[in-house]
């Protein structure tokens, strides 16, 4: 009997836009979810891991066929093309490679980066636009590209600049017409300078600017005056150093892109289980067998552990039928609604320990079945809760819920650029992440912004002898990043002030007479 031929697997060409990954395409979120290989040039595989699937075999710089015998055997795959698979001399040639091989193939088209990038440059593409990729000298028919109607947008590397400004007024394009030109389009490493083709070599020279690079040419540069909005967001350009647990550092880190801000994310915290599982074995069994009144969260990662082990015996959110919820602030209450829950307690003040314990009702043998709270938390946490809630009558089980140890120091470029004064602002959300970010990097530099989440933090943070600049009045991280913002712009507007006013009484200040 002849063996069954094997079904091949899906291949996916993937564009994955101008190289800020909030732009990627719903598809192409979805194939790389389900792709079971993905490869592609070795930045573009790193920089989308986290969204393949924690199985997948990543394949960094993979030749075609490699590929190619991985969807034969059966497997999906995924290619990585930057920008637009059809729109770059990169897709073509892929796509031509996978016609010889005769393998069926889907495009998944990117966002077209040059036009992208010109949007995040703050000047518009609307009416004729003629989009190429420059090559290199000699392939290019610079008369008919010169002889195009309306803007011209060029792929091209910065370092070409001028030789193509050169090219284009020599092929028939006004000197004086406007032009730009715009590196790490689209990211928080963006830059943008401006003048007409005769000046910008000089400009981008000037500029020091390097790297792959889009070349805006005529009278829609003009818009990016009013339509800058990507480079005049509040934190744009600004080093921001967020040192969290692992899992959580990258969510702050993409709130901070938001706002313009390059984070550097250097995890100080790694959270673990308990030692020993039996307290917490112990108090699930009471959480369901109905000892508890209360259940008092003071953090995210209680829910989080307190989740795991339910799920771990095969309970859900069901098991807190009867009991009452506290949380420590609004994040830890979202955590909880992640969960299916609703706390019914969250503190209107201070989102603290002592702010949740400010609010917590007395124990009232009248009107309370119970007199127990179930307190999971860190094993570093203070006893001020504890001993609180003691004082208004409640028994407490107060477990150990995870642990939180120290994060090995990061490299010694990331450890000098903390101390050098390299890094610009500083995100603190709890006591300890000041406390190992010191202990594994050292002090920020004086002038680095200290921007701390609450009263606590910001305490822990002057003991250790650093001048904190920011505290927003809610204790969540969108909160902090908000009022890091507003404390930037500020300070850039005082900074303008003050260097208006000193030039001001420089240019009043007499001048000394030079006798002859």
């Amino acid at each position: 009997m002849a063996s069954k031929k094997k079904t091949a697997g899906t291949l996916s060409l993937v564009g994955t836009g101008p190289g800020d990954t909030g732009l990627l395409t719903v598809r192409a979120t979805e194939v790389l979810r389900t792709a079971a290989v993905v490869a592609g040039p070795a930045a573009l595989v790193e920089r989308l891991t986290p969204f393949a699937a924690t199985d997948a075999d990543l394949m960094p710089d993979a030749a075609t066929a490699d590929v190619v015998t991985e969807v034969r055997a059966g497997r999906s795959a995924a290619i990585l093309v930057a920008g637009d698979v059809l729109g770059t001399a990169d897709g073509l040639t892929l796509v031509k490679a996978l016609g010889r091989a005769r393998l069926p193939y889907e495009v998944v088209p990117g966002v077209t980066a040059p036009l992208a990038v010109a949007a995040f440059a703050g000047i518009t593409t609307a009416g004729v636009v003629t989009v190429v990729e420059a090559d290199e000298d000699g392939a290019t028919d610079w008369a008919a590209l010169a002889a195009s109607p309306g803007a011209l947008v060029l792929s091209l590397p910065a370092q070409r600049a001028a030789k193509v400004a050169t090219a284009l007024v020599e092929h028939g394009r006004d000197a004086d017409e406007p032009a730009s030109l715009t590196v790490a389009g689209t990211t928080t490493a963006q830059r943008t300078v401006a003048g007409t083709l005769d000046t910008l070599g000089d400009t981008v020279d000037g500029a020091r600017l390097t790297g792959e690079a889009t070349l805006v040419v005529g009278a829609a540069v003009a818009t990016r005056d009013r339509l800058s909005w990507w480079e005049s967001r509040p934190l744009f350009g600004l080093r921001v150093l967020v040192p969290r647990t692992r899992a959580q550092a990258g969510e702050t880190a993409q709130l901070l892109r938001s706002y313009g801000a390059d984070p550097l994310e250097v995890p100080t915290i790694g959270v673990e289980p308990p030692r020993s599982p039996a307290p917490m074995e112990r108090a699930i069994k009471g959480l369901v067998a109905g000892r508890y009144q209360w259940v008092a969260f003071t953090s995210t990662n209680a829910v989080k552990a307190v989740r795991e082990h339910l799920e771990g015996v095969g309970l859900d959110a069901r098991a807190f039928a009867g009991v009452k919820l506290a949380a420590v602030g609004s994040a830890t209450a979202a955590s909880l609604a992640d969960f299916g829950l609703r706390a019914d307690l969250v503190p209107s003040g201070d989102q603290s320990s002592e702010g949740l314990l400010e609010e917590f009702p007395e124990y009232d043998d009248l009107f309370d079945p119970l007199d127990r709270v179930f307190l999971p938390r860190a094993d570093i946490a203070t006893e001020t809760l504890v001993a609180g809630l003691k004082e208004r009558g409640w028994a407490v089980d107060d477990v150990t819920a995870y642990r939180t140890v120290r994060a090995s120091p990061p490299p010694a470029p990331i450890r000098e650029a903390i101390k050098g004064g390299r890094v610009d602002a500083a995100m603190f959300t709890s006591s300890s992440t000041v406390r190992n970010l010191v202990g594994i990097a050292g002090k920020p530099h004086d002038k680095t912004i200290i921007a701390c989440i609450g009263p606590a933090t910001a305490a822990t943070a002057a003991e250790l002898g650093l001048r904190v600049d920011v505290t927003p009045k809610e204790a969540t991280v969108p909160a902090l990043a908000a009022a890091l913002a507003e404390f930037v712009v500020a300070k850039r507007a005082d900074d303008a002030r003050l260097a208006e006013e000193a030039a001001l009484a420089a240019a009043a200040k007499p001048k000394k007479r030079v006798r002859r």
